[in-house]
């Protein structure tokens, strides 16, 4: 549908509004009840109170029986629904949810990062960095015309220019996954280039190769249909937005920063000190300029400076001549701001220093220089150095043009002002932590910087190189540096892929040293790949006990998800964006610019001193730039959001208005967070019944509804301008915005609880922990992945109770979990602390089984004298396998579907005996043509089946041999499950169904849950999930469980009463073992039940004896190594105070590292064999037994020498005067 004229798009919403309404009346059906018909017109906001409670009376008939065209358009866009209610915006217009998630959300900002990157950001550095000039030969250039980035091939594959453009690859990001191999594109440059004595254009030079991120614009998956994704052996419900680097996925985690370019106010902990710093950040320099208040004088403080210079003398600098002027351009007519400022006239004047020339020398000479020529004069030198320094150093995000320093000296006057206004009112100073003053860096930015860097390295060591050439007086060719070029190409590969595969960001350029910038993709579940791509870090050191930055600050609402976070020390650290939110990428600030003056705003550098702190002034902000200046604020601001409305400006600049600081913030920079909202218009939402039904024809997309001004994203700092109402009823004259809906104020992995408004909050946090450890399905291609470890449920079912979120995010086609019949009771006391007791008939149809995957490989390396590894030949004994190598095919791997149990071989590789063997070079010739045996044994102690065994070759030539076990396992006393509410439970007792509980009906539960599990807990929302599915069961459809929605319990009880069934969801029970009814009716119907990955099988450990470490002769440690259990201090101590003296004799030291040593009785030094080696005699020597480990103590200090000598005494003396 075409949007129509600008000039039409302000009055059309309206007209469409009463256009639907007329629509509607017409159209409504004649089974309709009249009340409803008077209704709608004369009270509309009730009636959106109505609905937005659920249906009343009068709907429930309406609800049921009546049914309109709808329901087919619904099948391709929204799966699976089908509103059968004609359309009411207050209940509907969640319908732009899912269209929202169509362009924007969830993964999208990391693609649209991506893209963003690839296609702007790149070609900006290349510009940056354009020409290549040789110091050697003056006429020698390399310039760079176009740079782009091709698809995805494989690294042998990059062909000579002029084939590539006909021919595509075959690679797939699944082939990469199962080769070890990188996905990445090749990227090409058009260079212009000096030859001998003429100009040489050549076209798609490589350049180095970029890891592609999955269904990014260069993804051979973007746009593809189900059908070419499953060719392609990739999962359509896949979000994409990772990286595959040798093999692995890698996900670029958002990451938080303070913003840039933006004065931050801040009050020392020392009384008095007051500081407004910015960190300016260009593609040339980052740098941080401070303006501080100490006392009552204010100083200029930077790096680049030797020490603070007096502010006034900084302004005087910046060509501001007069004293009166600056006293304005700081303090304005406030005479409070005034009698504080005065002060610091004083200082220049100590100095001597009244004009220009004089300040900017005296500032040269502060400057920090790394060596400083001799032969210069002198005086030029400083000015010279102070004008570079103010330029391009201090508050270098400000541009100098023609030596124009008004604007920067608008600047630090601002910066001046702000610190007075902090100093004289400290309500005035900035929190850190208030979202507005965040900035969000996505994959995009974080691999522009890396490519910035390694391109400007690869540019030097590319000048290095010719110069070297060029250098040379007699040559016998033309120089050709074409070669050149393609040489250095693998530093930016190889840069690129170890920063990514490491997660290192290391870049000196711009002092910036990170780790932990990568991770990698969580593959547990479907929910666990889909929470980390929406996770948020920030680079807060984890351990400090801070409240500030954990906090859930307000400015958070809608932007973040505010139950996502983890428990213990990294809470309130890592946090989850909302369901629908947007990181912004850069505009230009050219065009806004522009705007502001055309709006009727003046230039602020033509502006005196004495206009701009006027009451009626206010400053216009461009990114934190102050540009220009208006007397109607609010007038101003109402326009400019017209304009942006109207499509004249990008939609994700942000306009707001400042009262504490009398001033208009545009921006317009990269990472700011955002979220959309309806516009709403003289107290009427501008999204109508029309409007929505368009959308659900698909005639109108979330863009059109963008471009009509209908909705319109706000930033942090923007909602703090606005007026916005929850529901439809709540606007009044002064609301200006209305929420499209309240559920997405949660994330996508918190919008799995059902009812989570009714739970108390940690529980929600903890469900959020454990919804990502959750066994399920993690994707459609699951069967054809190897990876390191998969946890697959066998049997996932849909939740009964669902939630929109659900439905958006997909969960519902990959889901983790099972629907299993509670009954809450106490039984047979296996079932305290949360255990949980199961039903063996349940477990015997395949309730919570599960299977587990590992992938265990190895690589066949090549020897630069052509030795390499190889797979041998299974050893034969009377005709048959030894049984180490039962598994073993003719080829010497296992066979696929065999059994393997502990200490079997399922690779049989060998190794040169001595690979470094070169007998025809004078070298060694040992060993040649003979091979040792390094077989690839089964460690773990219970079998698994050989699942698959497949065979490839690397990037590097190297053969690689991967092979996956499978085991399916059942629930067993001791797994651990849990509810959608943070109920988390191991199982304590398998009951036969003979012996559970029956209902009339002959329906026995799956799980018995004991009571006390929820009156501490609160958990309401799990009872209410349990009443909703019952009730979904009888009326065969699926609930909804949704934040702040959802269906009603009143609604559910009626249906379960219309079905014969108590309204509260409990049941008369009969006992299984005694067949006496149960004295009590009992809580009885489905929840949805996760199995988690934490499994007894993986955890159970014991030892009698076993493995020694070599060194102290103790067990060795871990269940990996088969390692004892240690007795820590703690138990040392419990057995000390209960006074078992042999029993920790026995622990300590008989069952650990018991050693028997001689002692000589007159040295005390350790002796060998019955004879003292210092003492040079035998008498005396006798044995005794201590740790091993304190003989190696003693033996240590020994070789430091430090003597330890063991005194030793009769162990039963005898008495003077006793016989003998």
């Amino acid at each position: 549908m075409v949007p129509p004229p600008t000039r039409n798009r302000s009055t059309e919403p309206v007209q469409a509004a009463k256009k639907s309404k007329a629509d509607q009346s017409s159209a409504e059906p004649a089974t309709k009840s009249p009340a409803k018909k008077v209704r709608r017109p004369s009270q509309p906001k009730n009636a959106a109170v109505q609905h937005e409670r659920g249906p009343d009376k009068h709907d429930s008939g309406k609800q049921t029986g009546q049914k309109d065209g709808f329901d087919a358009l619904l099948e391709p866009f929204y799966h699976e629904k089908s509103l059968t209610d004609p359309i009411d915006t207050a209940k509907d217009k969640w319908n732009l949810l899912p269209a929202f998630l169509k362009v924007k959300g969830l993964v999208k900002q990391h693609i649209d990062s991506y893209n963003f990157f690839i296609d702007v950001d790149l070609k900006r550095i290349i510009k940056a960095n354009q020409t290549i000039l040789s110091d050697i030969d003056p006429r020698f250039y390399i310039t760079y015309t176009d740079v782009y980035v091709g698809w995805p091939t494989r690294i042998d594959e990059d062909l000579p220019e002029m084939a590539r453009a006909q021919w595509t690859s075959t690679v797939t990001p699944n082939e990469c996954r199962l080769r070890d191999t990188t996905y990445s594109a090749p990227i090409m440059v058009d260079v212009a280039y000096w030859r001998g004595v003429r100009e040489v254009r050549r076209k798609g030079i490589v350049i180095g190769r970029l890891p592609v991120m999955l269904r990014s614009s260069r993804c051979i998956l973007s746009k593809k249909s189900e059908e070419e994704m499953a060719q392609l052996s990739e999962c359509p419900l896949d979000p994409g937005g990772y990286f595959v680097v040798n093999g692995t996925e890698k996900v670029i985690l958002v990451q938080e920063q303070i913003s840039k370019n933006r004065v931050i106010v801040e009050k020392g902990t020392k009384h008095g000190i007051v500081q407004a710093s910015v960190t300016s950040s260009t593609h040339e320099r980052k740098s941080k300029t401070y303006v501080i208040m100490r006392g009552d004088r204010i100083y200029l403080k930077h790096n680049f400076l030797s020490e603070d210079l007096p502010i006034v003398l900084v302004l005087k600098a910046l060509g501001i001549h007069s004293d009166n002027e600056i006293l304005l351009l700081v303090a304005g007519h406030d005479s409070a701001y005034q009698d504080t400022f005065f002060v610091n006239f004083e200082e220049c004047t100590k100095l001597g220093i009244t004009t220009q020339n004089e300040a900017l020398e005296y500032i040269g000479t502060k400057i920090q220089m790394k060596s400083r020529p001799s032969y210069h004069d002198y005086r030029r030198k400083h000015v010279q150095e102070a004008i570079e320094a103010m330029s391009n150093v201090i508050v270098n995000h400000v541009p100098v043009r023609d030596l124009d320093f008004r604007p920067k000296a608008l600047y630090i006057a601002h910066m001046t002002r702000r610190t007075m206004m902090a100093y004289h009112d400290s309500t005035l100073v900035d929190d850190r932590d208030y979202y507005g003053n965040k900035r969000l860096e996505l994959a995009g930015q974080l691999l522009s910087l890396l490519f910035e860097d390694l391109f400007k390295k690869y540019n030097h060591d590319i000048k290095m190189a010719v110069d070297k050439v060029l250098k040379k007086p007699a040559r016998t060719e033309e120089f050709d540096c074409i070669r050149y070029l393609n040489l250095q190409a693998n530093h930016i590969t190889a840069g690129i892929q170890r920063s990514v595969a490491t997660g290192n960001w290391d870049l000196r350029r711009f002092k910036m040293k990170r780790a932990g910038v990568t991770h990698v993709l969580s593959r547990l579940s479907f929910i666990s790949a889909l929470g980390m791509m929406t996770r948020i870090t920030s680079q807060f050191e984890k351990t400090r006990k801070v409240a500030g930055p954990r906090a859930l600050q307000p400015s958070q609402f809608g932007m973040l998800c505010p139950s996502d976070t983890p428990e213990g020390e990294a809470c309130g650290l890592v946090k989850n964006l909302a369901l629908m939110t947007h990181i912004t990428t850069d505009d230009e600030e050219a065009p806004v610019k522009k705007l502001v003056f055309a709006l009727g705003a003046k230039d602020l550098c033509q502006v005196h001193g004495t206009e701009i702190y006027k009451e009626s002034s206010y400053i216009i902000f461009i990114n934190g730039t102050p540009t220009a200046l208006t007397k109607q604020p609010r007038n101003f601001i109402n326009a400019f959001r017209r304009m942006r409305r109207a499509g004249r400006v990008s939609e994700f600049v942000s306009i707001s208005l400042n009262g504490h600081h009398r001033s208009v913030q545009i921006a317009t920079d990269e990472g700011r967070i955002c979220r959309p909202l309806i516009v709403v218009e003289k107290g009427r939402s501008k999204v109508t019944a029309r409007s929505l039904q368009a959308l659900r024809k698909g005639k109108l997309g979330f863009d059109d509804f963008l471009s009509r001004g209908l909705i319109e994203y706000l930033d942090v700092n923007e909602e703090d301008d606005s007026n916005i109402a929850m529901y439809e009823a709540n606007i009044n004259s002064s609301t200006t915005h209305l929420e499209i809906e309240p559920f997405t104020i949660l994330g996508a992995v918190a919008g799995l609880i059902p009812y989570p408004h009714h739970n108390q909050s940690p529980r929600n946090t903890y469900q959020c922990a454990m919804g990502k450890q959750a066994i399920g399905a993690i994707s459609t291609n699951q069967f054809t992945r190897i990876d390191s470890i998969l946890y697959l449920m066998v049997y996932p079912q849909k939740p009964l109770v669902k939630t929109r979120t659900i439905e958006l995010v997909n969960y519902d086609k990959l889901p983790a979990g099972q629907n299993a019949t509670v009954a809450v009771m106490s039984y047979s006391g296996y079932d305290i602390e949360d255990a949980l007791v199961l039903n063996k008939a349940s477990i015997d149809r395949g309730f919570g089984r599960c299977q587990v995957f590992r992938k265990y490989n190895t690589i066949l390396r090549k020897w630069p004298n052509g030795l390499e590894e190889r797979i041998g030949d299974p050893i034969y004994e009377n005709g048959l396998p030894i049984r180490k190598h039962a598994l073993l095919d003719s080829h010497g791997l296992a066979r696929v579907g065999e059994k393997v149990s502990q200490g079997e071989v399922y690779i049989m590789k060998q190794t040169p005996l001595n690979p470094h063997a070169s007998p025809g070079f004078g070298g060694s010739d040992w060993g040649v043509g003979e091979y040792k045996d390094t077989p690839m044994t089964y460690r773990l102690p219970d079998p698994s089946y050989i699942d698959k065994v497949l065979v490839s070759v690397m990037d590097s030539d190297h053969k690689i041999i991967k092979v996956l076990t499978r085991q399916t396992r059942r629930p067993e006393v001791g797994d651990k499950f849990s509810s959608r509410h943070g109920q988390k439970g191991v199982v304590g007792l398998i009951a036969p169904q003979t012996d559970m509980p029956f209902t009339d009906q002959g329906i026995t539960p799956d799980i018995i849950m004991n009571p006390h599990g929820f009156p501490s807990r609160m958990t309401v929302g799990k009872m209410m999930e349990l009443v909703s599915g019952k009730a979904g069961i009888l009326a065969g459809d699926l609930q909804y469980g949704t934040a702040f929605g959802g269906s009603k319990i009143e609604d559910m009880g009626d249906i379960l009463i219309s079905h014969g069934f108590s309204y509260g969801g409990k049941d008369f029970l009969t006992s299984g073992i005694t067949g006496e009814s149960l004295p009590a009716y009992v809580f009885f119907g489905p929840i949805y039940y996760q199995k988690l990955k934490h499994m007894v099988m993986d955890k159970m450990h014991s030892r009698s004896r076993g493995p020694r470490a070599t060194l102290t002769r103790q067990p060795m440690e871990g269940r990996s190594r088969d390692g004892g259990l240690r007795l820590g201090e703690m138990e040392r101590d419990c057995l000390i105070a209960y006074g078992a003296s042999q029993l920790l004799l026995e622990r300590l030291m008989l069952s650990s590292d018991a050693h028997v040593v001689d002692i000589c009785g007159g040295c005390g030094m350790m002796g060998y064999k019955g004879w003292c080696q210092s003492c040079q005699k035998s008498e005396g020597v006798c044995k005794m037994m201590i740790p091993y480990a304190a003989k190696l103590l003693i033996q240590e200090l020994a070789s430091m020498n430090v003597v330890a000598r063991v005194g030793l005494v009769d162990e039963f003396p005898r008495e003077e005067g006793e016989g003998g």
